[in-house]
């Protein structure tokens, strides 16, 4: 461990900045003097009475507070504007400088997207073998065959060859190949309901392409099914025409496909059905009220940005938001590329789980031994009441989460 510097200064000179410096001390100006601030001391209010408390009961005050500090984010403290004329010649000279660094780093990202749609070219033809092997239309050749098998365990290859072999009739291709893929891909699975999974099955394809200007374009191509009619379902990802700052491009909305579906087959809406008892006949009747919920398909309706100032209603959109463009670049960078490894859940091996991740693995298995010793707790009153005679308590149906 190093030394601690001898004959330190106790209190430190704090590095001057736009926002700690006033206007009438810049610290460059001849004999300026760096300003302090007094302590506060709470005891001073009288009464008793502390700042804490006040702000306690009165939060409307401290929302006060909040928004008059939060108007000063960005503005100018007056420390630049009082530096000397060549100084300020000087700062403008490095802003110039950095502009000519801002123009390189837009040329730089202008050419990795060209680079990316270079080697995208080359990648297609192997999408397109790819969907031909698991839509049966073709087989892989030894060649590519000898190629997987390289890594695999031999055991655990001749599992599933046994697997299928006791199935009795001809499998085309690999059926179920990207609805396994999806929901072994986490931010994808979540979104799967068990209703969507009919659906998902008839998903032959998923590919994508580069617009002409930046942005992208998902495909999903399905085979006949009863829930909808579109063999292509497509959502588009645009980005601003100008860079953000170091020259990424800045995501500006995206816009999916209409799905056109079949009577009675929307998974985005659910029926709920109430009685309704009229007053003067007494005659009672079924109402139908069509509501939204929870579906994969939601992903084709992506949400609009915030339009009006209505603060929590614009945060919960812009999450929204920030979640659906960080799912569509999952099925670009992730799915698409290495479908295969989702499919066998290779994949998942080299994901990055956050923390909250975890803490729901630890969560989920602490309630499955609360369970347990809940199931035990009702089997002994079940069979305390069988011996005394009486009516076994009935259990309440369990919810597992598959």
């Amino acid at each position: 461990m190093a030394e601690p510097i001898k004959n330190k200064r106790p209190d430190p000179a704090v590095a001057p900045t736009p926002q700690n410096t006033p206007l009438n001390a810049a610290p460059i100006s001849s004999h300026a003097q760096q300003p302090g601030v007094a302590s506060i001391n709470e005891e001073d209010l009288g009464g008793g009475v502390t700042a804490a408390s006040i702000f306690a009961h009165d939060p409307r005050l401290v929302s006060l507070i909040q928004g008059r500090l939060g108007s000063l984010v960005g503005k100018s403290s007056g420390y630049i504007e009082s530096l000397p004329a060549e100084v300020k010649r000087r700062v403008s000279g490095l802003k110039g400088i950095q502009k000519e660094h801002s123009k390189l780093e837009a040329e730089f990202q202008e050419e990795v997207l060209q680079l990316e749609k270079k080697f995208f070219a080359k990648f297609t033809p192997l999408y397109e073998q790819r969907a031909a092997i698991v839509n049966g239309k073709t087989e892989p050749t030894e060649d590519l065959i000898k190629a997987g098998e390289e890594d695999e365990d031999k055991a655990e290859g001749a599992a599933v060859e046994n697997k299928g072999a006791t199935d009795g009739g001809k499998v085309s291709g690999i059926p179920e190949f990207w609805l396994s893929a999806m929901k072994n891909q986490i931010s994808l699975a979540e979104m799967i309901t068990d209703r969507d999974e009919g659906a998902l099955k008839s998903l032959i394809d998923i590919r994508m392409e580069y617009l002409d200007k930046p942005g992208f374009r998902l495909i999903f191509e399905f085979a006949e099914n009863e829930f909808f009619t579109n063999k292509i379902i497509t959502k588009t990802y645009y980005y601003q025409n100008e860079s953000g700052y170091g020259g990424d491009f800045i995501y500006d909305h995206a816009e999916g496909d209409k799905i056109d579906w079949k009577a009675g087959q929307d998974l985005t809406v659910r029926i709920e059905q109430k009685k309704q008892r009229n007053k003067t006949t007494k005659q009672t009747r079924i109402v139908k009220k069509t509501v939204p919920t929870e579906s994969f398909f939601n992903f084709f309706s992506p949400p609009k940005p915030p339009t009006d100032d209505d603060d929590e209603a614009a945060e919960d959109i812009e999450e929204r938001l920030e979640l659906d463009y960080q799912l569509g670049e999952d099925i670009k960078e992730k799915l698409i590329p290495r479908a295969i490894d989702w499919f066998t859940g290779e994949a998942l091996a080299f994901e990055e789980l956050d923390e909250e991740d975890y803490a729901d693995f630890d969560d989920d298995d602490e309630d499955d031994e609360d369970d347990d010793s809940e199931d035990h707790d009702d089997e002994d009153e079940s069979e305390e009441d069988e011996e005394d005679g009486s009516k076994p308590k009935q259990e309440p149906s369990e919810c597992k989460q598959s």
